[in-house]
């Protein structure tokens, strides 16, 4: 469940930062590499900062 919940966010927050990059200004492509660089680090060590938060925020596996 949690990770489904991740990877909607981190999707959502991808797509919202393209059409914020089309729309408004081109320096938020900055915020899509961010989300792509910290999804290629949780595939690598095992730990994602959004799944802390959820976890903290009571959401469970």
């Amino acid at each position: 469940m949690k990770n489904r919940i991740v990877r909607g966010i981190a999707g959502t927050f991808i797509l919202i930062s393209l059409l914020l990059a089309i729309y408004v200004h081109q320096n938020w492509l900055w915020f899509t590499a961010f989300v792509g660089a910290n999804l290629l680090q949780s595939s690598l060590t095992k730990w994602c900062l959004m799944d802390t938060i959820l976890e903290k925020l009571g959401v469970k596996s």
